[in-house]
């Protein structure tokens, strides 16, 4: 207990450095030879210096790759969203042949047994609504929280989550929707056994149980894939994942429609719902933190940017409860690492009111000088090579974006060069063009 409370009091600043620490060293790893761990190091260091805007030896690189593996593999995403030894074969491949500063785990290359299982309706992918060769998924845009259901969200998210959406977004939860409400166990905990008697009740976890176990499988091949790129010296740059609080009901609840008619029509309860998130979205994020050596928590900002909403929408929509969870994040010695989808330009000035060298801003398609200019004296920034360069380009091209990227964002330090977004499909040599450049044109001369 006491350990805890002094974890507790200590400076965000420490916690932190305790998170470094251990990216630097993760514990259970045995690297192929002394070479590698001596990479790794250099790796990690270089990302390290870089979050904390120091100059490391050279500017660090992410690929920008996301089913690219598979792919390049000669395989499709169908086929290693189903056969996890072509997954572990694509990904392994990809490892040895392209040098970078980091991997990225291919877990967001979903298991399509367990979507099948579960009947996914949040997602359509190949084989499932796609063509077999469709290189990635489509999301289903869609109401899953109607407009008159804040109340009941707010009076119980939990049993809100179990009684309405997961049935309307996952058909094996649909006998849910017949249920009582479960606080109703906090009366007379006995009676949930009736729930159990249940048939379709039980066919619900019959069912979850198969998933469950296909899901540990496809887990078991993740973890052997990340086991072989920290022992081959290449580290995890991304740890956790969330989003904004604003995302989490226009997203996957509200809609993209329903929640521009909820900012209109009823905004005290929007606001209440996203207050509500904040601490359910901190406590996921520390949570899923917790198997990745990785201090950095992924945040894709989908509808903050400045072809959605005003700029006065932003400050009173979207920045502050989002802001309250970067706050949370760093107190625990996170890094938020804010994907900027779309563009930025008239946000700059709005998001400075975070503690110095605190998160990671990877920015999609903003003014990158402006970026440094506004930025980069406070916080480390991270982009914005287009994909329409990285997939229709030369070689020659994306080497020369990279050179004027680095020109205008490495000075000083505090830069992560990647891509705007990450490709799904292209010509290999132009992701190997970005590890070149950083080679040629990123080395901070003392």
């Amino acid at each position: 207990m006491d350990n805890e409370k002094n974890r507790a009091e200590m400076p965000w600043e420490e916690k932190r450095e305790e998170r470094f620490r251990r990216w630097l060293a993760p514990s259970g790893v045995t690297y192929d030879t002394p070479a590698a761990e001596t990479a790794y190091r250099e790796r990690v260091t270089r990302f390290i210096r870089a979050l904390k805007l120091e100059k490391p030896d050279r500017v660090p690189v992410v690929l920008p790759a996301s089913f690219f593996p598979a792919h390049y593999a000669g395989m499709t995403l169908r086929d290693v969203m189903y056969d996890y030894a072509r997954l572990k074969r694509a990904w392994l491949k990809f490892l040895r042949e392209f040098d970078s500063d980091s991997y990225t785990a291919p877990g967001l290359v979903y298991p399509g047994r367990v979507l099948d299982a579960i009947d996914y309706r949040l997602y359509t992918w190949p084989g499932h609504g796609q063509p077999d060769d469709m290189p990635s998924y489509q999301y289903v845009e869609g109401e899953y929280m109607k407009p008159d259901e804040y109340d009941a969200f707010l009076r119980d998210p939990l049993d809100y989550a179990l009684r309405y959406y997961l049935p309307r977004t996952m058909g094996v939860f649909e006998p849910f929707q017949k249920l009582g409400p479960f606080t109703a166990a906090f009366g007379a905990p006995i009676r949930m056994m009736s729930l159990a008697a249940n048939p379709r009740v039980q066919q619900v976890f019959r069912a979850l149980a198969g998933a469950g176990r296909e899901w540990s499988r496809w887990q078991k091949t993740v973890r052997e894939i990340s086991r072989a790129a920290l022992a081959a010296g290449f580290p995890a740059f991304r740890g956790g994942v969330c989003v904004a609080p604003f995302d989490t009901f226009a997203d996957t609840l509200r809609g993209t429609q329903g929640i521009i008619m909820d900012m209109y029509r009823q905004p005290d309860k929007l606001h209440e719902a996203m207050e509500r998130m904040v601490p359910f979205t901190v406590e996921s994020a520390v949570d899923s933190s917790g198997a990745s050596a990785s201090p950095l928590v992924f945040i894709p900002l989908h509808k903050g940017d400045d072809t959605f909403m005003s700029g006065k929408q932003f400050e009173k929509f979207y920045w502050p409860t989002l802001r309250k969870v970067l706050l949370g994040l760093i107190d625990e010695g996170l890094v938020p690492m804010l994907f900027a989808e779309g563009r930025y330009n008239h946000r700059l000035e709005q998001v400075t009111d975070l503690p110095r060298a605190s998160v990671l801003w990877h920015f999609d398609q903003t003014d990158m000088a402006e970026a440094k200019r506004l930025l980069g004296g406070s916080q480390c920034i991270a982009g914005n090579i287009p994909t329409s360069v990285l997939v229709t380009g030369t070689p020659g091209d994306v080497k020369e974006y990279c050179r004027q990227l680095i020109e205008t964002c490495a000075p000083g330090g505090g830069y992560i060069l990647t891509g705007g977004a990450a490709i799904d499909k292209g010509n290999p040599d132009n992701l190997r063009a970005v590890m070149a450049a950083a080679r040629e044109y990123g080395v901070y001369r003392k």
